[in-house]
């Protein structure tokens, strides 16, 4: 496992493909956060990163599957898939080690804006008091998010011989997963609105945002976690 682990973390940096993927979430980050008026944290007037919070689901929506969606594509068009088969390798193995080098990468693309909170707290008044236990929970919550997305777009990859077909499902799963059930809940009739936003992501996400760290958002991430990839390990499975 951790051999395909390190084989798939090197092969993403092998070429200037992952340095850009990287780079292009940063810089939309940026642009967002400092330029663009409607999220810009310099004129909200309070010391606070919930615009960065705020956004970055919708950004990983897109870094996410372009980090997964040659996974298993590129194996198949290359043949190397039979050849892994052929290894003392499980295809448990195999799926995990793709899953960790990707949830890894994501977390490097993630770590700079850490920078977002020394920059937040230079400038503000003398005095302020940053909302710690919110910032930590959001990104706990970013964490669980990242890993949910990187498992589905894992699965999405297993699904399709083409890397743009898999890109393209597994944003759409991704953006149906974090944001479809809670404007489904607008919809519905009150008294099943809740029941329907608790299935989305972005309920479960807002909710370790606040800083309080409930085992039912951290359950419901793991299940969704674990689901997917038992459906990618049985999918490569039967490709054997």
């Amino acid at each position: 496992m951790w051999a395909i682990c390190k084989k798939e973390f090197r092969q993403f940096f092998s070429n200037l493909t992952g340095y850009i993927t990287i780079i292009l979430f940063l810089l939309l980050n940026g642009l967002f956060l400092f330029v663009f008026s409607s999220f810009n944290i310099l004129d909200y007037g309070y010391a606070t990163l919930e615009n960065f919070f705020s956004l970055a689901p919708y950004i990983l929506l897109l870094l996410i599957p372009a980090v997964t969606m040659r996974l298993f594509p590129d194996e198949k068009r290359a043949g190397t898939l039979e050849i892994l088969f052929t290894r003392p390798l499980t295809a448990r193995q195999i799926v995990m080690g793709k899953f960790i080098a990707s949830l890894i990468v994501v977390l490097i693309a993630l770590l700079p804006t850490l920078t977002y909170l020394f920059t937040i707290k230079a400038m503000s008044a003398e005095g302020t008091v940053l909302d710690m236990g919110g910032i930590t929970g959001s990104y706990i919550g970013l964490l669980f998010l990242s890993a949910a997305f990187t498992a589905i777009g894992l699965c999405s990859s297993s699904f399709t011989d083409n890397p743009v077909v898999a890109f393209l499902l597994s944003a759409f799963l991704c953006f149906a997963l974090y944001s479809g059930f809670g404007a489904l809940s607008k919809l519905v009739g009150t008294g099943a609105d809740y029941i329907v936003e608790t299935i989305g992501m972005e309920f479960h996400y807002r909710s370790l945002s606040k800083g309080v760290i409930d085992s039912r958002d951290l359950i419901y991430f793991l299940s969704i976690i674990c689901f997917t990839l038992f459906i990618t390990i049985q999918r490569i499975g039967r490709k054997n």
